[in-house]
């Protein structure tokens, strides 16, 4: 790589991580604050527990995430918390931040790892220039710059599953007959199988829907071996290797069935799938405005249509292939929630690059300066109405529960047990107060008292709240807030 490259690089990601520390310090009350709260509870009580990896907390104690199961624990059975050790392991190793700022630098700095490993398959794949086009779409994008930095284990999952696929491809690349016979290069095929193993497990561990990624790697097995790909040992070891902590994983989830969510109406509960409302939400509202701002578009059909060598357009069409059924499948959850397209990134930001190299490059053959034209246009267009698109993910437009959550964690004993109903199964009052209970009224109040509950607190309360105050004792109240003790008279 020239100099100039090496500093456009390096530059890029600079950038890329200085636009990630916007707003870097508020609290996790902005986009999506319920998923995150959720996230980053799980790490707050490995740091209580001492690090029990086993048996995630968090602060829900209702039967909203299972339906049917109470969960007195409050277990929280998801993905396995590698990202929440992390994040856990940070703060209480330096401390200096918050736990929260913790997780968001974790994100941060696996959102500018995926971008290398971006840049370095599409490298070698097509060359640097591509590459670079390529990393800075992904580091720019403003939908993933944003989620580029949430407390969500969703980016993590990324960088695993594209350093599961580098090192899968590197390792085939030193795996050959010839070449094994050397000692230096057969350790160094050897760290390569094993550094992907390690990755495949965690991408698995991490979100399971991570396994639709591995196609790639499907892809380059049969390139190198054809169908004979199927009779390798190597081949065969590497998969159960890589699903077998998943597969134990989900066996000892069991045990515990009030911490397990529902998870099955994600592939297609609402039955979306192909109907009209499935192509306008995902590749209407989704990919072409929220994160191509509409004129991303033209560079990602460009990207599709650039006419390269057999295996590199195989290679990156298995990137597409591996999005297209994930956006299929897992149809209703990627509907309903936008931070499931954080999968598809690496897919988006490769095609990207591959459409601006297209225009750089002038593949088209038009006049040179109208091709750089349509690209900067292109570019900066598709940044500004991105921008337009997620700006307001970043705002709080609920603080009245932060200084809820702050107030009544000064007035009331740290184990006390409360239920916050106005939230509908939201977790994120509950995370502010920093207690366990309940976010709805998941039974009769009767009920819920003698399941444990303490304090009910209502936000935003209206004339007709106070009314409670007959029979419940009334300890405190805001224009944000109203705190009752169920377990004391009037």
């Amino acid at each position: 790589m020239s100099r100039p490259k090496l500093f456009l690089l390096i530059l890029l990601f600079a950038l890329g991580l200085a636009v990630r520390l916007y707003r870097f310090d508020q609290p996790i009350a902005d986009w999506h604050a319920w998923r995150q709260t959720d996230t980053s509870a799980v790490s707050k009580f490995l740091v209580r527990d001492g690090f029990d990896i086993l048996h995630p907390r968090f602060y829900d104690l209702s039967n909203v995430p299972s339906g049917i199961h109470e969960n007195p624990q409050g277990y929280r059975f998801v993905e396995f918390p590698i990202y929440n050790l992390l994040q856990a392991s940070f703060f209480e190793i330096f401390g200096v931040l918050t736990i929260e700022e913790w997780g968001r630098l974790v994100t941060i700095f696996s959102s500018l790892s995926s971008a290398i490993f971006i840049y370095l398959l599409v490298k070698k794949y097509l060359n640097d220039t591509a590459g670079i086009f390529a990393a800075g779409f992904f580091l720019f994008i403003p939908y993933n710059i944003f989620f580029g930095r949430t407390v969500l284990p969703d980016s993590t999952t990324v960088t695993t599953t594209l350093c599961a696929i580098y090192f899968f491809d590197r390792w085939l690349e030193t795996n050959s007959k010839f070449k094994i016979q050397n000692s230096k290069l057969r350790l160094e095929s050897q760290a390569f199988f094993i550094l992907s193993i390690v990755f495949a497990v965690s991408s698995l561990l991490l979100k399971p829907f991570s396994a639709f990624f591995f196609i790639p790697m499907l892809f380059l097995s049969f390139e190198k071996y054809g169908l004979n790909f199927l009779k390798k040992k190597e081949l065969w070891l590497f998969l159960i290797i890589s699903i077998t902590p998943i597969a134990l994983w989900r066996l000892w989830m069991l045990q515990y069935p009030g911490g397990i969510p529902q998870s099955g109406w994600l592939l297609n509960g609402n039955n979306i799938r192909f109907k009209g409302a499935f192509f306008q939400w995902i590749f209407a509202e989704r990919i072409s405005r929220m994160i191509l701002g509409f004129w991303g578009l033209p560079l990602l059909i460009l990207g599709i249509l650039l006419k390269l060598p057999k295996k590199t357009y195989l290679f990156f069409t298995s990137f597409l292939a591996s999005s297209l059924l994930y956006l299929v499948v897992v149809a209703t959850g990627n509907v309903q929630h936008d931070y499931y397209q954080i999968l598809i990134m690496p897919s988006i930001a490769i095609y990207l690059g591959l459409g601006a190299y297209y225009l750089w490059e002038n593949k088209a053959n038009i006049n040179r300066y109208v091709s750089l034209t349509i690209l900067f246009v292109s570019v900066v267009f598709m940044l500004m109405f991105g921008w337009y698109n997620v700006r307001a993910f970043y705002n709080i437009d609920h603080p009245e529960i932060i200084r809820a959550g702050k107030a009544i964690d000064d007035l009331i004993p740290k184990d006390a047990r409360v239920l916050v109903p106005a939230s509908g199964g939201d977790t994120t009052a509950l995370y502010f107060m920093d207690r366990q209970g309940w976010s709805s009224f998941t039974r009769p109040l009767p009920e819920l008292i003698k399941l444990g509950a303490d304090y009910l607190i209502i936000i935003n309360p209206t004339k007709q709240d106070y009314n409670l105050g007959e029979k419940y004792g009334l300890i405190a109240s805001s224009p944000d807030f109203v705190l009752f003790n169920l377990r004391q008279s009037p």
